[in-house]
């Protein structure tokens, strides 16, 4: 199966399906609750019908991973997990902020380190990641491959503050503060992990442990197939379950020699 050439189309039709909802009020209509927690966005929902769409058209069964729907099975006999967070950057998509992606991820288990196919599009920007293992990352049909920076003073990074608990974390992220100057955080952390892998930033750290694994499960493949490495705190592999209610926390950076230098400053405070 055809599954870059499936995922692609899926995150075309999930794009089509949502710019003109982009700035309006019925994008904004909630409906409750999803699985993961959040309000059920009108938007999100679209996002999350045509992807299902798609992959019927192609006569898939499967069963859904989703921060809208939670778990769900089509087709009478699934043979594979699709996780999905249909717009990862939702927030920024009804404020019209141009960071938001598509985010879909097969898998015959569901697990974080069993992710086989993935693809994060951009929404805004004619960008699609996809990667497959053992076979690559590649943006927009190019091969890409992460940085090679170490020196913290020059590399930027992308850091997610979204918590209550801003001084908690600042006070654990203390030495990498110190130590570099080029902070980032745009809004959509699956895209964010897909700019480590292409290079265009050096490293992507989340440690809130409120990120759900729908969030990263398809970033998390596209990292590891630039060359670049994701991992627990602990540098163990990230085989959290692939589920709306699982949370993760991780550091992401593009080389080897990167992450242990991050490591060690974590690990110090």
């Amino acid at each position: 199966m055809d599954w870059i050439g499936i995922l692609t189309e899926a995150s075309k039709q999930v794009k089509q399906t949502i710019m003109p909802l982009v700035g309006t009020a019925l994008a904004q209509e909630t409906y409750g609750r999803g699985a993961g927690g959040d309000p059920k966005k009108h938007i999100d929902l679209q996002a999350e019908r045509a992807l299902v769409k798609t992959l019927l058209n192609h006569e898939i069964s499967f069963t859904l991973i989703s921060e809208e729907s939670g778990i769900k099975t089509y087709g009478e006999h699934p043979t594979c997990y699709v996780t999905t967070d249909p717009i990862d950057g939702t927030t920024n998509t009804l404020r019209g902020l141009p960071f938001a992606c598509s985010s879909i991820a097969i898998s015959k288990i569901p697990r974080l380190d069993a992710i086989e196919v993935a693809a994060v599009a951009d929404i805004f920007h004619e960008v699609v990641y996809v990667a497959q293992k053992n076979l690559g990352t590649y943006r927009n049909q190019e091969r890409v491959e992460s940085t090679q920076i170490t020196e913290l003073a020059n590399v930027v990074i992308g850091i997610d503050f979204n918590t209550w608990k801003v001084a908690e974390l600042t006070k654990k992220l203390n030495r990498i503060l110190l130590h570099t100057k080029h902070i980032r955080h745009l809004g959509a952390n699956a895209l964010e992990l897909c700019y480590v892998a292409d290079g265009t930033i050096d490293a992507f750290i989340d440690i809130r442990g409120k990120l759900r694994t729908t969030d990263i499960a398809a970033a998390a493949l596209i990292i590891e197939e630039a060359g670049a490495r994701i991992s627990t705190l602990r540098n163990t592999p990230l085989t959290n379950i692939l589920s709306p209610t699982e949370t993760v926390a991780f550091i992401a950076t593009g080389n080897p020699q990167l992450h242990q230098i991050m490591l060690k400053c974590l690990k110090q405070v």
